[in-house]
């Protein structure tokens, strides 16, 4: 693993996490709209937006696993896989990207990402979806926190 991968690594952090603001806006913009209107429609945008939030996450911990543990989860349940992996020390290659309570809360995310991917989204329960669209700033702020962390151990290698 060179110096340039890992800066490239650094940098593609930094633009993930400049992007995940924008979709938890539109998440919560969606939301409010949809308790304003009454129109569930609006919960297809928000469940669009949360699943972007999540996935914004995974397209990071997946350039980790990849570059640098080379070890990147394979099966049926590599998503779960991959964010226990991401609260998992390496010995002598890396801290815990996120933490443990970090790591539980996006994992409401993910799994709810799962259900967006393989139900109708008619199906969705209202409260559930106000719920993760209520908890994503603060959960957000955690992950920014220790992804900036992260990446400044990376720096610290180079």
């Amino acid at each position: 693993m060179t110096d340039e991968i890992i800066t490239e690594l650094v940098s593609r952090i930094h633009q993930e996490l400049q992007d995940i603001p924008r979709v938890l806006a539109r998440a919560n913009e969606g939301w409010k709209r949809s308790l304003q209107s009454n129109d569930d429609l609006y919960l297809d945008a928000v469940a669009l937006n949360l699943h972007g939030f999540y996935s914004g996450a995974e397209r990071v911990f997946i350039r980790i696993a990849e570059i640098i543990d080379d070890n990147p989860p394979r099966g049926d349940s590599w998503h779960r896989l991959l964010l226990q992996q991401m609260m998992t020390e390496i010995p002598g290659i890396r801290p815990p990207v996120v933490s443990i309570d970090t790591g539980t809360k996006l994992d409401e995310y993910r799994r709810f990402r799962h259900i967006v991917r393989n139900v109708y989204t008619h199906n969705l329960d209202p409260v559930k979806v106000g719920k993760l669209v209520s908890d994503a700033p603060a959960l957000f702020e955690r992950l920014k926190a220790e992804l900036m962390a992260f990446a400044n151990f990376l720096e610290q290698v180079i």
